[in-house]
Parts: structure tokens; C-alpha cells; sequence
């Protein structure tokens, strides 16, 4: 159902999807998650450190440079598209970059281990003279940087635009700082319920191929769903607590409800951040009590992919535009015994998806939040 739009902009489509998860690729990930199955496993990822639960792709750390290209390769091959791609704007976020390769030391090619590095490698992949932009704002990345696309296409900037995050965050560094914060699960990744313990680092990310409808009726391209709008605020609160106050937090999904016009009545699933840790589950529960009907469709995936930071929200879109086109409710893996009293789902919903949120808080207080929805 697609929304009006002003007077300059216009409807902003999806047309192709590249994913990785510790699930595997788009379709392995989606009906991994439709059959309730985690790919969270006790892996050790360095040599004298304990084994740790975690959504690794393999046995052993990737480095993101080994997988930014397969993700942007597979959302073109599923947006039948072909290179190269000259006026295509680049947005690829991450919060961690190569952080891997500074943790080594490698200091010889060090242009190659900058933070805005997978944007670059996409850009040259795409051979693209477009716009390339790299954002990063912690956990919320991957919304950002849809949402800066969803800007460059939605205002005739750009017709087309390549974007998403990538994240390889399991680095001695990274386990060291969230094991010191007391964040770290010991078992697995359970959002919301009562026995949650904590998060658990997952790699891969999503890429989206985004473009005017219009480019996408003129050469027949399939379309997951609609980019409808987004909210952005900032707790400006402390480095890494979140604000219990909610105050911008609720502004975030305000704006973004108006932003894209729609009611909170109207909204039929929200994909929740959900990382499983104490603070956090129990603050999003509030944000929804507050903002939404008790009758809203509430789920989550990090039970089942881990939490790969910056990457986790465009993972989450790029499944959440996966339920919308095949109206499905997928489950919120890893929940047995819910804290609170919001209309989770435990099992797979046939139910068709109009409107449906994606939510994304970050350290620094970065609130994030994209509407997508059905397109007709």
C-alpha cells in the first residue's frame, strides 16, 4: 500500500537483498528463522581465551573484507542487476570496521583498515562516481545508513542506491569491553524473557538495493516492500547508558511514524532491537507499552542471529521486508518466558504486513527507526 508522498520526493522501493548471518545467506537465514533454529553455538574464537556463545559464520573470526563484497554481490544478483553501476550511490555503514586488523597491528596497508573502508570496496565494486557515504552511529548503523540512502533516492539525488552494513565484531577487544561491562550472555541470546542474560556478538550484515518505483516498474523488478520513512534522536545522555526517561527515544519513533504517515494503530509488526540484556529489553517493552496498541505484533531475531552491532538493523529490515513480502510473522527466537505482557510472536504468523517498524538504540543514546511497508 503505498503512501503519498510530497512534492519532492517520491516512493522509494526495494527491488534485491544480499545477507550473511551465522544462519547462512537471505533465504537459509529466513527459513532457519521460520523454523525457529538458532545459529548461535559455543565457538572459541582465540587461542587462551574460554569458548563463548556466539553467531559466528565460521570457526574461526572473519574479517569484514572477506564478506562486504558476497553481500552487495548477492543483492545485485537478487535485484537483477549487472556492473557496472555509475551513477548508483553507496551508503554501507559499520560501527567495528576493520577494528580486527588494527587489533593485529597491521599497520602496512593501513588505507585499507579505515572505518568507511567497506563503503569504499563497494564503490569500487559498483564502479559508481555516485555518492558514497559511510555512516557510523554504534548499534543503530545499519538504519542510518538506510535512511541516508532512502534521503539520496527519495529526492531525485539519485535513482538507485546500494545500502546497508556489514559488521566482524568478534575481536579479543570487543569480547574484552562487553565481558567487562557485564553484557555478555553465557548461554545464548534470549530477548525479553525473564531469564535473558545478556547479548551475543554475531557477524554478517545485509545490503539493500534501493530505487525510485518507477525505475522499478520501467524493467519489471521484483519489490520486497517500500521504504516509508524514519526517525532519528539522540539521548545525549551518557557513552553508553541508555536514558531511561525515553524522551528521544519516543521522539525517534514519533518522527518516524509522521515522517512516513502512519498511525501507531495502524502498525502491524515491530522488529525490535531485542539485544537480551537486562537494561535494554526492559526500556523497549516500555517504548512500546507506551507507544502501541497491547494488540501490536512484537518480534525479534538476535536469539537466532547473535548481535552483529552496527550491521543488526539492516539484518533486521532486510527480514522484516522478507515478512512483509511473504506474509509471515517470524518468531522471536530464543523467548520461553516473557517479561512482560506484549503480543510476542512465539510461533511463525501467516498474516499479511501493511506497515511494520524496525527499531535500533545504540551506545551514545543513538535511537533509530525505519518504517517499511507492502507495495502495490
Amino acid at each position: 500500500m503505498s503512501n503519498a508522498k510530497t512534492s519532492d520526493s517520491q516512493a522509494v522501493v526495494v527491488t534485491g537483498m544480499g545477507l550473511l548471518t551465522c544462519l547462512g545467506s537471505l533465504q537459509q537465514s529466513w527459513q532457519s528463522l521460520l523454523a525457529g533454529k538458532s545459529g548461535i553455538k559455543f565457538i572459541q574464537p582465540f587461542a587462551g581465551l574460554p569458548f563463548y556463545p556466539l553467531g559466528a559464520i565460521a570457526p574461526k573470526p572473519i574479517e569484514i573484507s572477506t564478506i562486504t563484497e558476497p553481500i552487495v554481490a548477492a543483492a545485485l544478483a537478487d535485484a537483477n542487476l549487472k556492473l557496472p553501476l555509475p551513477d548508483c550511490a553507496v551508503v554501507i555503514g559499520s560501527s567495528r570496521g576493520c577494528q580486527a586488523n588494527w587489533e593485529r597491528y597491521n599497520a602496512a596497508n593501513w588505507l585499507e583498515t579505515l572505518p568507511h573502508q567497506p563503503a569504499i570496496a563497494t564503490a569500487r565494486y559498483l564502479q559508481t562516481t555516485a555518492p558514497v557515504l559511510a555512516p557510523m552511529a554504534a548499534c543503530a548503523t545499519g538504519i542510518w545508513a538506510i535512511a541516508r540512502g532512502y534521503e539520496l533516492v527519495a529526492t531525485n539525488r539519485c535513482q538507485r542506491a546500494v545500502v546497508g552494513a556489514v559488521e566482524a565484531p568478534i575481536t579479543r577487544l570487543t569480547l574484552a569491553a562487553f565481558e567487562r561491562m557485564g553484557a555478555l550472555a553465557a548461554t545464548g541470546c534470549f530477548p525479553f524473557d525473564r531469564q535473558r542474560e545478556g547479548l551475543v556478538l554475531g557477524e554478517g550484515g545485509a545490503v539493500l538495493v534501493m530505487e525510485t518505483a518507477a525505475l522499478a516498474r520501467s524493467r519489471r523488478a521484483r519489490v520486497y516492500g517500500e521504504i516509508l520513512g524514519f526517525g532519528l534522536s539522540c539521548d545525549a545522555h551518557h557513552i553508553s547508558s541508555l536514558d531511561i526517561s525515553n524522551r528521544a527515544a519516543y521522539q525517534a519513533v514519533k518522527q518516524c511514524l509522521s515522517r512516513s504517515q502512519i498511525e501507531a494503530k495502524t502498525v502491524d509488526l515491530i522488529h525490535a532491537h531485542g539485544t537480551g540484556t537486562e537494561l535494554n529489553d526492559r526500556r523497549e517493552a516500555k517504548i512500546i507499552e507506551h507507544l502501541f496498541a497491547p494488540e501490536v505484533a512484537v518480534t525479534a531475531t538476535k536469539g537466532a542471529t547473535g548481535h552483529t552491532l552496527g550491521a543488526s538493523s539492516a539484518i533486521s529490515t532486510a527480514l522484516t521486508l522478507m515478512a512483509i513480502s511473504q506474509s509471515i510473522q517470524p518468531a522471536c527466537i530464543g523467548l520461553q518466558q516473557p517479561e512482560c505482557e506484549l503480543n510476542f510472536v512465539t510461533k511463525p504468523r501467516q498474516k499479511q504486513i501493511n506497515s511494520a517498524l524496525c527499531f535500533s538504540f545504540g551506545f551514545g543514546g543513538q535511537n533509530a527507526v525505519l518504517a517499511v511497508g507492502k507495495y502495490e
